[in-house]
């Protein structure tokens, strides 16, 4: 008996940086390990990546055979080259996107933001995901997501009904293999301790406006508010927002100098009024960082008791927990421990075990 043969939708390979992108390399490298460990699998189910023609280089970096299909990229090659290439085979979709033409498939749908705060998108964004999302929701065999916040919301909005949506949380050890790099300290010239680490992100469920107004408050003047990421201060201007002098721009940051941040920072803060599911908190657990987050979407589910939580619409609550987690050592040593275990829970290969045990009930 073949095992069974399930295509690995590879356009996540292009050269997208975001969470979605990261899920999707770590959950693919997972897989092939997996099936290296047990054999046993490896005989009910085999896996091909398959990628269009711009996504060599992204292919290499993993380090796992693939295959490059067809001449087109893109939206084209995903869309056409992949389902008439595939002739029926599963095809697994895992950056939100699926094959619109394929039925044997399965998509990884990692939220409903584009329902719950369509303010954070553009309307032609807006516009492809609901509508490809609400074919694929319904004629794919299955359709994943991250956390049961994330399945809840999607059966709400009828993008598919909630049996037919599988849950599968991320993993964090992906930092493990990050070495600390103080390049972003020694540049921005922070003290440890002094400062606070969160996302430069003007989407509006993200929230940074709020704790723009937390940092304005003289009680936060001496604390440094460091926002990483692909958004600089012209970004938030230009959406209105006032940034205080005392926060700093780290751009984009690789791993290892996100440990760094994270090690020597008071705490990270995220405000987020809706996630899917949230890898920064957890991130900064791994790295000994005590976590601020606001009780929304799903951070109350991935990080449980380890987290400070504070009302996302309230910035004196942000200033206070702030203040207090510079003086109050107790605390923040209990934080760090909870951090660690709770982070602990959450690993790739769990992941990758779930998802094969998914696609094989089917």
């Amino acid at each position: 008996m073949h095992p069974r043969t399930v295509i690995i939708n590879g356009r996540f390979l292009l050269g997208g940086s975001t969470g979605v992108h990261r899920v999707a390399e770590e959950l693919t490298v997972q897989i092939y390990a997996l099936l290296r460990q047990r054999p046993d699998l490896a005989a009910r189910i085999a896996f091909e990546l398959w990628v269009p023609p711009g996504a060599r280089a992204g292919a290499d970096t993993l380090g796992l055979p693939y295959r490059v299909a067809g001449r087109l990229d893109g939206r084209v090659w995903e869309q056409v080259t992949l389902p008439m290439m595939a002739r029926g085979r599963m095809i697994l979709s895992l950056c939100n996107v699926g094959v619109i033409a394929a039925n044997h498939a399965v998509t990884m749908i990692h939220d409903a933001q584009v329902h719950i705060t369509p303010q954070s998108y553009s309307r032609p964004f807006r516009a492809w995901y609901r509508f490809q999302q609400g074919l694929i929701g319904h004629r794919h065999r299955r359709i994943l997501t991250v956390s049961e916040f994330s399945r809840d919301q999607l059966a709400h909005y009828g993008v598919a009904p909630r049996d037919r949506i599988g849950v599968i949380h991320n993993g964090i050890d992906h930092m493990t293999r990050a070495r600390p790099d103080p390049a972003a300290l020694h540049r921005l010239g922070l003290v440890p301790g002094q400062f606070v680490v969160s996302l430069a992100n003007t989407q509006a469920h993200k929230n940074i406006a709020m704790l723009l107004r937390a940092f304005a408050d003289p009680a936060l003047r001496a604390v440094t508010l460091v926002l990483f990421g692909s958004h600089g201060a012209d970004q938030f201007n230009s959406c209105g927002h006032v940034v205080p002098p005392n926060v700093r721009f780290a751009g984009r940051i690789d791993d290892g100098q996100l440990a760094a941040l994270l090690g020597a920072a008071r705490c990270l803060a995220f405000p987020s009024c809706t996630e899917g599911f949230g890898l920064p908190p957890l991130e900064a657990m791994h790295a000994g960082c005590p976590a601020l987050v606001a009780p929304a979407g799903a951070l109350p589910e991935v990080c449980g008791d380890a987290a400070i939580y504070a009302d996302p619409g309230q910035p004196d609550q942000w200033v206070e927990a702030i203040v207090r987690l510079g003086h109050d050592d107790a605390l923040r040593q209990r934080l760090i421990a909870a951090g660690h275990d709770q982070a602990a829970r959450f690993t790739w290969a769990k992941a990758a075990q779930q998802l094969i045990a998914e696609l094989l009930d089917i």
